[in-house]
């Protein structure tokens, strides 16, 4: 392909990556089942609180309608004393009502600062539990689930996604429950005064409905695309920090911010179109308060005026008396249509958080159907029985089906009979692979990229579950293993290391949390670590941060045998443990693992081929078949893609 050709199609594929995205995630049943089900966590939480603060938002929300009634009795006394101008005998009755209002004020008050207290509590405890189930629930996602999804958009759970919950539940939710019931009590005391005019007010509120649910679905709608839309530009942003190297080492610059202009973008037009719709919303409703207000005096000073039979439970008549706090009801009754406008953002940004946090803890877990267990063993009277104690001798506790247990030692047999795998269904990547390793022995895997070798390892330790035919370890089909004792039973060390924000010795001992100090020193010596480990500042104390980027690739590489050696496993798989290590140190790191592999059944995959030439099998892969299998000298006498691969005849690509 011509070089322009080749650039424009380069550019045609960057563009149409950069502008995909994800479609919305979607709750089961829609936003009411995921508001449902919030609630109903949010209880599971705080059994005791929530009930505790929504009594004291239903009380309170009684409390702010009376005040309409006190105003219709002191205008009603007012009236009936102008007259005759006795207002002395008014005092009696006007300072009664005084002094219940300020009861009842009072009373608000301290129910108002109760509930924003409480639900202080229960907002931010609300959001660490849910931080504690996302994270707990995320553990126990298979490889598969981190294979397709960005490591950015799954952080956007624990920051924005979580951070949307904080408005909705900590004002959102509760202003909502206040004002409804407020609502709902102003239109009791509606009613009771005069059903005419309730019918003019509630007319008035419908519409004021009508608007906000027209603004207020387009804006909800464009809410949940700007989540969704920061998950994405979240998750590009640490996609290109963590690649920052490749791009500045292929002047990758430009091109690096166009796609991120492309995410920003679109996240710029999600975030308009809410904003849009949302600012709009709340002058609208304003205006259509107030119209209404003007509405309800007209009405009312025509009613009056025409002396129209008054429709009420009170059987009160038209009056000022009546009039009057009808319009401070009505006041009130637009500004609680106002109030909850304004919560309809929040509330669908909240919703859209939690449709995602519930995606993600809806996910399915990884199975483990396994009831074989390891423990430890000792021996006692010539039988192998079972210690609490380490031992260094293991064996698979395997319960039969007649209420019989068997301890099977662990001596490293792995074995895998005619697999078949595929990462997708209809894509077989590994067809008929039969490999097999008596304890103690070494089997080397060799092959271009992508021949499947690294996929062999992962069935071993089941990342992912074979297609066909059967994987026995042991004699015992690794699916009936519980997949925590298997993996214990395996040690890894793979080409990318990762280190953890702790000190050199914290990273050694993540192999085994209850090793000693001296047994990850002797560690260490083991995989010819110790020696640099002596030269740094603070020595095994030295903290390591951004995954140990203050060592050089080899002396991470190291770290990590390490932390292999001083979980002491019976079977190793070393994935190109040493392609990131000079020859020199290849020298020094080679002793150990030799060490480090004496007595283990081991699998290794390398491209040094001089690496393996000790192996006790080399298998040789191409596109997911075994080609050749055999020992160095076997294979070298066959002289066929091991001799040519051996001698240089053509290289690993």
């Amino acid at each position: 392909m011509p070089a322009n050709d080749a650039r424009e199609q380069y550019e045609a594929n960057r563009q149409n990556v950069a502008g995909r995205t994800k479609p919305a995630a979607k709750s089961k049943g829609g936003r009411g089942k995921t508001l449902a089900r919030l609630i109903r966590t949010l209880f599971s939480f705080y059994p005791k609180l929530l009930p505790l603060v929504l009594c004291c938002l239903v009380a309170n929300s009684i409390l702010l309608a009376l005040p309409s009634t006190f105003m219709q009795r002191a205008l009603e006394i007012v009236t009936e004393m102008w007259p005759s101008g006795d207002w002395a005998s008014a005092a009696g009755p006007i300072g009664s009502l005084t002094v219940s209002l300020i009861c009842i004020y009072a009373v608000s008050l301290t129910l108002s600062f109760t509930w924003n207290r409480v639900m202080a509590i229960v907002t931010q405890g609300s959001l660490e539990k849910f931080r504690e189930k996302v994270f707990d629930h995320m553990q126990d996602l298979p490889i598969r689930f981190f294979d397709q999804h960005q490591r950015g958009d799954i952080m956007s759970h624990f920051t924005n996604d979580i951070d949307a919950l904080r408005q909705m539940i900590g004002q959102s939710l509760p202003n909502i429950v206040l004002t409804t019931v407020t609502c709902i009590s102003v239109v009791c005391i509606m009613l009771y005064y005069s059903i005419w005019m309730c019918l003019v007010v509630v007319t008035g509120v419908l519409f004021m409905t009508y608007v906000t649910k027209q603004l207020g679905g387009r804006s909800a709608k464009n809410f949940v695309a700007q989540q969704r839309e920061i998950g994405i530009v979240e998750g590009h942003v640490e996609e290109i920090m963590n690649g920052q190297r490749v791009v500045k080492v292929f002047c990758h610059e430009d091109a690096a911010q166009e796609d991120f202009d492309v995410r920003n973008e679109a996240l710029f037009q999600a975030a308009r179109a809410a904003n849009m719709y949302s600012n709009t919303l709340g002058p609208i409703l304003m205006n259509l308060g107030n119209l209404m207000y003007v509405v309800v005096a007209l009405v009312g000073g025509v009613f009056i005026e025409l002396g129209v039979p008054n429709l009420s439970i009170s059987g009160l008549a038209f009056s000022i008396a009546v009039t009057v706090p009808f319009l401070n009801m009505t006041r009130q009754f637009s500004g609680q249509i106002g109030q909850i406008s304004q919560q309809i953002n929040a509330v669908v940004m909240g919703l859209a958080g939690a449709e995602r946090i519930f995606e993600l803890l809806d996910e399915e877990p990884e199975a483990d159907e396994g009831y074989v267990t390891l423990v430890n063993t000792r021996m006692h009277n010539g039988e192998l029985v079972e210690t609490d104690k380490r031992t260094g001798r293991w064996a698979w506790k395997w319960p039969h089906h007649d209420g019989t247990v068997e301890l099977v030692p662990l001596e490293g047999d792995v074995r895998l009979n005619h697999v078949d795998f595929g990462y997708e269904p209809g894509h077989t990547v590994l067809h008929d692979v039969s490999v097999w390793a008596e304890p103690g022995q070494k089997i080397a895997f060799v092959g271009a990229t992508g021949a499947g070798k690294t996929t062999i390892t992962n069935l071993i330790n089941r990342f992912y579950d074979i297609a066909d035919g059967k994987i026995r370890y042991d004699g015992i089909n690794i699916n009936k293993i519980k997949k925590d004792d298997l993996r214990r039973s395996l040690g890894v060390v793979l080409q990318d290391v990762n280190l953890f924000t702790g000190t050199v010795m914290d990273n050694i001992r993540y192999g085994r949390l209850d090793a000693t100090d001296e047994e990850c020193i002797a560690a260490a010596k083991l995989a010819g670590a110790h020696g640099f480990i002596e030269r740094l500042p603070e020595g095994y104390n030295t903290m390591l941060t951004d995954n140990g980027s203050n060592l050089s690739q080899g002396q991470r590489q190291l770290l990590s045998i390490s932390r292999a050696a001083v979980a002491d496993p019976p079977v190793m798989i070393l994935d190109e443990a040493t392609s990131s290590i000079d020859t020199r140190t290849e020298a020094i790191v080679q002793k150990g693992m030799d060490a480090l592999m004496n007595g283990r059944t081991t699998f290794v995959i390398a491209h040094r081929l001089s690496t393996v030439r000790n192996s006790d099998a080399i298998i040789v892969l191409d596109h997911g078949r075994i080609i050749e299998r055999g020992s160095h000298d076997e294979l070298i006498a066959k002289r066929g893609v091991y001799y040519q691969l051996y001698t240089g005849a053509f290289e690993l690509e």
